[in-house]
């Protein structure tokens, strides 16, 4: 995937505002139909939202710190490696979702949750878009961050902005369908 590194940050900054304005909805949404689940092994809307919750605990910070510590200047392009092609595909939402199995640190199934779950995504929102708004300033290609499954692998900061954008997607499709499902 080759783009200007302008668009790549507007699209994605277009996609968490999706992400925040369905969070927000979701506010509006009984307790009981927000902790609804289809199944013992199926995760409810707040179950999708923690698991969000968890990577951000993880991505923000190391986001955070490899933006304000980049030594490289912003490129008109950016251009994704096979690799965070690879990881962004895996996440990305579909029509006909592939299951994945989570890290057992990951998974929230059987959390007791609350409003605050939400509070907390929607707080991550903000700070992912303010994330986006300084990842203006560096290079997209040159400043690398960490994942969570391994500190040794490194992505390109834009590829690791799509990965967390594309899988907080994800999550909040499948928690739309819980709360259908659940009304």
């Amino acid at each position: 995937m080759v783009s200007t590194s302008q668009q790549l940050l507007q699209n994605l900054l277009e996609l968490t505002r999706e992400n925040l304005n369905a969070a927000e909805s979701f506010k509006n949404q009984p307790i009981e139909n927000l902790n609804w689940k289809q199944d013992a092994k199926s995760w409810s809307a707040l179950e999708c939202i923690e698991h969000l919750n968890r990577y951000g605990d993880f991505y923000i910070p190391e986001l955070t710190t490899k933006i304000s510590t980049s030594k490289h200047k912003s490129a008109e392009v950016f251009k994704s490696n096979w690799l965070g092609k690879y990881f962004s595909k895996t996440v990305s939402y579909s029509e006909n979702l592939n299951k994945m199995k989570t890290f057992k640190s990951m998974n929230p199934l059987n959390s007791k949750l609350s409003i605050e779950t939400l509070e907390k995504f929607i707080n991550q929102q903000h700070q992912i878009i303010e994330l986006l708004d300084k990842a203006k300033l560096v290079n997209l290609d040159k400043t690398k961050t960490a994942i969570s499954i391994s500190k040794l692998i490194k992505l390109k900061l834009g590829d690791s902005f799509r990965v967390v954008i594309y899988h907080n997607e994800r999550h909040i499709k499948q928690a739309e369908k819980a709360l259908k499902l659940a009304q």
